[in-house]
């Protein structure tokens, strides 16, 4: 951002210890203000099994975090054991579908069931819904065909160093971002 590169969003991990934290939502307000960082930019990811591990406390954090304007994610969907009433109450923009679901897709009919059933639940709850993991295009066939427009995975781009990230971001179309039209 301070290199006049737009970054519409950045996303983190949380970790167990992070969200148990009671200064987390300090930390994260002085993060954005200690880097000129719009709220909306930065989205939080946690997984299920966390998500369930004290589902009162995490509601209470992700809501606390929620109302400074950050994003909210359930990152490996599915492979956890939530339970549907409880995740209706997190304030949440949006569910990861785990990529051991995406990876068989248009080759495994049990796990295009659940994917659809994932973006289905998506839809009604209100949540944007993106697949991980995707390497083949078939993949973005499918995911496209079920409504999910977002994705991430190695047909997308591979893990590089930082300097090759920005040049290649700099020469990247704005606004493309990770969308899968």
């Amino acid at each position: 951002r301070r290199d006049g590169l737009h970054i519409p969003q950045v996303a983190v991990n949380l970790s167990v210890q992070q969200l148990e934290r009671e200064n987390l939502v300090i930390q994260v307000r002085e993060a954005l203000r200690d880097f000129d960082l719009p709220a909306q930019c930065l989205e939080l990811e946690v997984t299920e099994s966390l998500i369930m591990r004290a589902p009162e406390k995490t509601l209470s954090a992700l809501q606390e975090l929620k109302s400074l304007g950050v994003k909210l994610a359930v990152d490996d969907f599915g492979i956890g054991y939530s339970c549907l009433s409880y995740l209706k109450r997190l304030p949440l923009d949006r569910i990861k579908i785990d990529q051991s679901f995406v990876r068989d897709v248009g080759r495994d009919t049990n796990d295009e069931t659940i994917v659809r059933a994932i973006i289905g639940l998506g839809k009604s709850l209100g949540l944007e819904t993106v697949a991980e993991g995707i390497e083949e295009a078939r993949q973005v066939s499918f995911l496209l065909r079920e409504g999910c427009l977002s994705g991430q995975g190695y047909l997308f781009g591979m893990p590089l160093p930082a300097e090759d990230l920005i040049t290649q971001w700099r020469e990247q179309i704005p606004g493309q971002g990770n969308r899968l039209h």
